[in-house]
């Protein structure tokens, strides 16, 4: 079970408590951020909603493996959720899709660089 930020001292505190933004010890969920509007918002785009070149594949990571996201109500939640992280940010957002580790196997290049294929057909710039 993941720990819930405070949510005025995640958004609100400065560089002198790791609690806040700044040093990102604690991270905000979909449901932290549901409802708010930040100025700038970092994104983590994980594996779990990936773009396969033709379609969103939705899945779940449990134990030590990836699973298919069968149920329509279960897909539709996680697509919810990239939804409001994606629609939080007035001024601008940094979307991170990570690169798959040679040594790791719980990634796989192609999802991410699916996803990163198709944000960028969207018209989002890469910065490296």
């Amino acid at each position: 079970m993941k720990m819930q930020i405070d949510p005025p001292v995640w958004f609100l505190n400065d560089t002198k408590d790791v609690r806040s933004s700044f040093y990102m010890e604690e991270v905000a969920s979909e449901f932290d951020v549901q409802g708010l509007e930040l100025d700038w918002a970092g994104v983590c785009w994980d594996a779990n909603f990936y773009h396969d070149g033709e379609r969103w594949v939705t899945r779940a990571f449990k134990g030590s493996k990836w699973l298919s996201v069968r149920k329509p109500e279960d897909q539709n939640y996680l697509k919810n959720a990239y939804r409001v992280i994606l629609t939080r940010a007035r001024q601008g957002m940094v979307i991170f899709v990570p690169t798959a580790e040679p040594n790791d196997w719980t990634t796989v290049s192609s999802h991410h660089d699916g996803t990163l294929n198709y944000l960028k057909k969207c018209g989002l710039k890469n910065i490296d």
